[in-house]
């Protein structure tokens, strides 16, 4: 890939997915650059990925080809305005807000532009994250694949309509902190029952690690290789009947319609 990668903010997940293109060998080190508002956090990223970097926001929107927005919701105004006359009209814009469509976008750029929404999450930082990408219909399908191709570095990506954007929260950008919950409950009731602390998570983290790849790789239905696990008159069938009748299934999905509606009230849907 020959494009120049720039970085408008190097948070967390930004830093996650600079890992991730550059330990792929998708793009050399010095075809990123980025910028923060912390000398430090610039001082950091440089010396961890040897990329280039700079306090000047309109820097990076020069010199990106494709430009990643990793800034908060409320600072996107903010900075496009900053950077708007910086940018060429063939960058292709990324945006990792939820809730900023691209019609915000456009207007505070005052132009048509190619955008790409995308929405990775966490685990993108251990190289096993979950991306929704949705573009708008000034981007091309090699725009959108180079793209899809950066995201893939540290994950997997889904390529979605923009109808669906604001689903995406529930389902794999905040589920992390529902199965870091499970987790947790999991480890405590281990350590209740005798089990250390860290015997606990560990085994804990490692059944549902295991769940989720049976999931994936068999291709079979959850409800099927659950019913693999329920053995008649078993332990396991008086587990999920608990879980049935404290409403286990449906108090994720009310979770998850919470979650939604949040994400289109902020959007102003």
């Amino acid at each position: 890939m020959k494009q120049t990668i720039g970085f408008i903010g190097c948070g967390k997940m930004a830093q996650a997915m600079i890992g991730g293109m550059v330990r792929s060998d998708l793009v050399a080190p010095e075809q990123i650059i980025a910028s923060a508002q912390s000398d430090v956090t610039l001082e950091e990223v440089r010396n961890r990925f040897e990329i280039r970097t700079d306090r000047d926001n309109r820097v990076i929107a020069e010199e990106a080809s494709i430009l990643i927005l990793a800034v908060k919701p409320n600072d996107y105004e903010a900075i496009i305005h900053e950077i708007r006359s910086s940018v060429s009209d063939t960058t292709l814009i990324v945006t990792l807000a939820p809730g900023v469509s691209f019609e915000e976008v456009e207007r505070a750029f005052e132009r048509e532009m190619k955008v790409i929404q995308a929405m990775p999450n966490t685990p993108s930082l251990v190289a096993e994250g979950m991306t929704a990408l949705c573009a708008n219909s000034k981007v091309t399908e090699e725009g959108l694949s180079s793209v899809v191709a950066l995201f893939q570095s540290f994950g997997e990506v889904e390529v979605i309509s923009e109808k669906q954007m604001s689903a995406i929260p529930s389902i794999s950008g905040s589920s992390p902190a529902y199965v870091y919950m499970m987790i947790e409950a999991m480890a405590d009731g281990g350590v209740a029952q005798g089990l250390s602390r860290d015997q606990a998570y560990r085994l804990a983290s490692q059944a549902v690690l295991g769940a989720a790849k049976m999931v994936l790789e068999t291709g079979k239905h959850p409800g099927e290789l659950k019913d693999q696990v329920t053995s008649p008159g078993g332990a396991t069938i008086a587990a999920v009947t608990k879980l049935e009748q404290e409403r286990f299934r449906g108090t994720i999905m009310s979770a998850m319609e919470s979650c939604t509606n949040k994400v289109k009230n902020m959007s102003g849907e």
